[in-house]
């Protein structure tokens, strides 16, 4: 079997590959990315709507660093490294000590069934932050949104990043199941060392979240819990409270700001299939084609379409945008990343 070596920290890039970022937001072009590295899973989320453990040929770590250098010298910085669970991917940490090499800011977004020790010690040498999901701290409740029982792995994983140096986030979805139990996820978080992070449940936004009777809600309920949790200050000031009120203006029925997805952002499927977000359609693959060539064919009017009824809880899709158009508050929620 041939072995892959581990990557090399690149040269210092020239001036032109330092300041394509900046070129890339001025001419609306994307920073970020969601990776969905594998889309195995150990998980059953009822509000889920992913292609989950189905067969497909993922992306092997030769393809992901040919193709992830190619993003970084399009300008691509920042990536969130998701799934399904990133974890059930076997050679997961090596790939993500080849994006540190090439140059990424990564967040690892993990439903903390699968950390370990080793795993953990490897981790905090990289440039990387870390977002466990974490929607109730009621064992029956969890399993009932989860699919799974695994409420005691999860919090033995949170315990094993005691250590973990780098930033460190709870993210809770509030749904029907868990809005009264909210609250107590961002009291426990900020105990624990953590960051809350609250988005709201949402079915039936494109191809994006899956209707689910047991989740659904009532906007004026959900709409309580943000009111009740803004109202706490367990968020900080910064991009991650300018999110939280966005969910109150959306549940409110007001009209957000556009989201960033297609411009400032794209997302990238465990096959290297590209979309402008989760909510979208696929524009292209990284295997055959450019990104410039995969921008080219995105549809722009979806996109402002999806993005006028909905908040959406995919962070990435919004995070540019806010650095832009509020720049104070965005720099304050890059700077804990």
């Amino acid at each position: 079997m041939n072995q892959i070596s581990p990557a090399k920290p690149r040269a210092k890039p020239r001036l032109a590959t330092r300041a394509r970022p900046l070129l890339n937001l001025i001419a609306g072009k994307p920073v970020a990315a969601i990776f969905e590295i594998t889309l195995l899973c150990n998980s059953t989320c009822g509000y889920c709507d992913l292609p989950l453990n189905q067969g497909r040929r993922e992306l092997s770590r030769h393809e992901i660093r040919r193709i992830f250098g190619d993003l970084y010298r399009d300008g691509i910085r920042f990536l969130f490294i998701q799934g399904g669970e990133p974890l059930a991917r076997t050679d997961l940490i090596e790939v993500l000590e080849d994006l540190a090499a090439i140059g990424f800011s990564m967040t690892l977004v993990t439903n903390g069934t699968r950390l370990t020790p080793g795993f953990i010690a490897r981790l905090g040498q990289l440039p990387i932050s870390i977002s466990v999901s974490l929607d109730t701290l009621d064992r029956d409740t969890y399993r009932r949104i989860r699919g799974r029982d695994q409420l005691p792995r999860v919090l033995a994983g949170i315990k094993l990043l005691a250590e973990f140096s780098g930033p460190k986030y709870l993210t809770c979805i509030v749904s029907e199941a868990n809005r009264g139990d909210a609250l107590s996820i961002a009291e426990f978080a900020r105990e624990i060392g953590f960051l809350p992070i609250f988005g709201a449940y949402h079915w039936n936004v494109k191809a994006y979240g899956k209707a689910n009777a047991e989740l659904n809600y009532a906007r004026q309920d959900a709409m309580a819990v943000f009111e009740q949790i803004a109202a706490s200050n367990l968020v900080p000031k910064g991009y991650f409270r300018a999110y939280l009120k966005d969910n109150l203006r959306w549940l409110a029925g007001k009209k957000l700001d556009a989201c960033d997805a297609g411009r400032h952002s794209i997302a990238i499927d465990a096959s290297g299939n590209v979309t402008p977000c989760l909510a979208q359609a696929q524009s292209g693959n990284l295997r055959i084609q450019s990104l410039t060539e995969i921008l080219a064919s995105i549809d722009r009017a979806g996109i402002k379409s999806c993005s006028d009824q909905s908040t959406c809880n995919l962070l990435c899709s919004r995070i540019v945008g806010t650095a832009l158009r509020r720049p104070l508050k965005g720099l304050k929620g890059f700077a804990r990343r």
